[in-house]
């Protein structure tokens, strides 16, 4: 759990500072938001000249993981490195600032258009360029929204692995290295990991892979024991306030942008999704607080008319409109629900990172959410998730779940 013993006397000194940098779009480590050490062990690195082939940057979503990779990637090829971050004027820097260095190579997850047989990620990188100089702390969900107008599941498919091997078998055009960034290779064909294992083993001289990951343990383990793992931390809650303070596009007090960094648990991601209520964050709002009341009135009331409303609403979840990931994402979003609930029903309010709008409703229904069900609620909505992950028939899914959590709540 973050401190919560943070003070606008530690914040305002950076505000001048850390104001402009908004506006500009190179990759520097002073650019980042905190994680001060890991950015002292990439420089070291560079400085003692002992770069691992091949590291995976591992930690949750929204921490800085991608804007560390590209940082360290322009600090490796910088021209005029400083003794703390790159020069960010060289032509090397320059041409990370729009990510089209010739020595900088992009993998990342896309959705297969409709009526096309093959793609690969150069298919999509204007759209990845345009999306991480926009921000780099952004989640899968927006950048599925970005390439396909829904959410659906992405996949670095198998004939990526002869892209990534016709360009790492090429000479290096301007720099030193060869930098391959690989954004979630947990969403990696299995046929394309296995192709890799041999050139991350013993890739040419001068290169290095730089693989990102929200989900390490989904990554094929042939491929987990062939990096070095960074496990990149939570951000600081005043890192969070920082930067809420100093986004010239946000407009926020300093005690609101102490609430959001608090409940955002260390995650500036999740800060900037709390500040857009009414998107993503209510609509999974709004489907848990409907499907608990309902379950809630057939288990204890016997209200056989919610029975349907619940089956409405299991069909409603399933439609191909939402699609796989917005659904996970809603399943992920019920579990965290459940366990800040079971943990107000234990009187623990400092420890809880409910929105207002989350903490109304939670204030009678954690009543509700004991040791007597909160595990296996938890573990119903785990497995609803892993199951529409492996493409499980929604509409099963959903309603099974359901008539499960009537049962739990009755305990």
């Amino acid at each position: 759990m973050q401190s919560r013993n943070f003070h606008l006397s530690n914040i305002i000194p950076k505000f001048v500072a850390l104001n402009s940098q908004h506006k500009r779009t190179c990759m520097l480590f002073s650019q980042i938001l905190g994680q001060e050490t890991i950015k002292e062990r990439l420089i070291r690195t560079v400085s003692e000249q002992r770069i691992p082939h091949a590291q995976l940057f591992r930690g949750p979503e929204g921490v800085g993981k991608l804007a560390l990779a590209i940082a360290y990637a322009q600090y490796i090829c910088c021209e005029n490195k400083k003794e703390h971050d790159s020069c960010g004027v060289c032509p090397s820097c320059v041409k990370y600032a729009k990510l089209a260095h010739p020595d900088l190579h992009l993998v990342f997850p896309v959705i297969k258009p409709k009526d096309t047989k093959t793609v690969v990620c150069d298919d999509f990188v204007a759209d990845f360029r345009e999306m991480v100089i926009e921000s780099p702390y952004f989640g899968v969900n927006e950048w599925f929204l970005k390439i396909s107008g829904d959410a659906k599941q992405g996949v670095i498919y198998a004939n990526e692995s002869q892209e990534i091997i016709r360009k790492l078998s090429l000479k290096t055009y301007e720099s030193e290295y060869k930098v391959m960034i690989i954004w979630l290779p947990e969403r990696m064909n299995r046929d394309c990991a296995n192709k890799l294992l041999k050139i991350l083993e013993e890739p040419p001289e001068k290169t290095v892979f730089l693989l990102v990951s929200n989900h390490p343990d989904e990554i094929i383990p042939t491929i987990l024991s062939r990096t070095q793992h960074i496990n990149i931390p939570p951000l600081k809650t005043d890192d969070i306030v920082t930067a809420l303070l100093t986004n010239p596009e946000i407009e926020i007090t300093p005690p609101d942008a102490m609430n959001i960094a608090r409940i955002a648990n260390g995650s500036y991601l999740k800060a900037l999704n709390l500040l857009k209520e009414g998107d993503e964050q209510k609509q999974n709002f709004d489907r848990f607080v409907h499907v608990m009341r309902l379950a809630w009135q057939v288990g204890n009331r016997k209200d056989y008319a919610s029975l349907k409303s619940l089956r409405k609403w299991a069909d409603e979840m399933a439609l191909s409109s939402i699609g796989r990931e917005r659904q996970k994402g809603f399943l992920a979003y019920a579990q965290h629900m459940v366990r800040e609930n079971y943990i107000l029903n234990l009187r623990e309010t400092e420890l809880t990172y409910l929105s207002q709008s989350e903490s109304d409703f939670s204030t009678n229904f954690s009543r509700f959410i004991h040791e007597r069900n909160v595990e296996d609620l938890m573990a119903e909505f785990a497995l609803a998730e892993r199951h529409i992950e492996q493409n499980v028939n929604a509409k099963m899914v959903f309603f099974d779940l359901v008539l499960k959590i009537i049962m739990l709540l009755k305990r």
